[in-house]
């Protein structure tokens, strides 16, 4: 049995016992899931304060609608879903609002660069750098599109997955996925530095191991050397 069809397994049985009245079981799924659902919420609304509120959402829907769970597909591509019409709303609200999806104190920018730099300022201050201008074009792709590149380049899930969650076709994420390449790229392009710029060093090691592990081109970004 894989380590997926055991997270599965028990999964399934942590639902059943809260079906049954355990209490206990839900609390073991929250602890479970919580970190990846507020992950996922904080990629697609770009708030950390609504990635927590729609966290608690989402697991007190998921506790209420329990018994609407009939186990024809997973427990975390059930709460993905929710996750995933909660943070649009919010995304679709803040868009309304006018506010930037991007600023200086962007939390995914600031968790993702407080995780790779290993505290050196110089590649700090690369990461900024490149981190804000992938941030600036994936919140740029269309609602669906960036859920879907979020979905399986950041989370990990399967285009089989995906598709559970987004409730469409593998061939709609393939096709999803291949466009969101080919507009993130122009958009990266757009913004890099010339080839040709004096004393250049390439991107860090961690972000192209980041975009091609999910399948994305290593970007032609490079930043000239102090």
């Amino acid at each position: 049995m894989t380590n997926a069809q055991r997270e599965a397994a028990t999964a399934t049985l942590l639902v059943a016992g809260a079906k049954a009245g355990d209490p206990r079981a839900f609390d073991v799924l929250v602890r479970r899931y919580r970190g990846r659902i507020f992950a996922l919420a904080l990629h697609l609304s770009s708030s950390e304060s609504d990635a927590d509120d729609i966290t608690q959402d989402v697991f007190l829907q998921a506790y209420r609608r329990l018994d609407e769970f009939e186990g024809r597909s997973e427990f975390f591509t059930w709460v993905y879903r929710l996750t995933v019409n909660r943070s649009l709303d919010a995304r679709r609200a803040r868009t309304r609002r006018s506010e930037s999806s991007i600023e200086h104190d962007d939390p995914r920018l600031e968790r993702a660069i407080q995780v790779d730099s290993g505290g050196d300022p110089r590649r700090a201050a690369e990461l900024r750098q490149t981190y804000a201008l992938i941030l600036q074009a994936l919140d740029a792709l269309p609602a669906e599109m960036c859920t879907t590149v979020v979905l399986v380049a950041l989370q990990g899930l399967s285009n089989g997955e995906a598709a559970v969650v987004q409730k469409c076709s593998r061939g709609t994420i393939a096709w999803r996925l291949h466009e969101a390449r080919a507009r993130l790229q122009t958009a990266m392009e757009r913004r890099a530095i010339p080839q040709n710029a004096p004393r250049q060093r390439p991107t860090s090691p961690h972000l192209e191991t980041l975009l091609t592990g999910a399948g994305f081109p290593v970007l032609n970004l490079a930043y000239p050397t102090k």
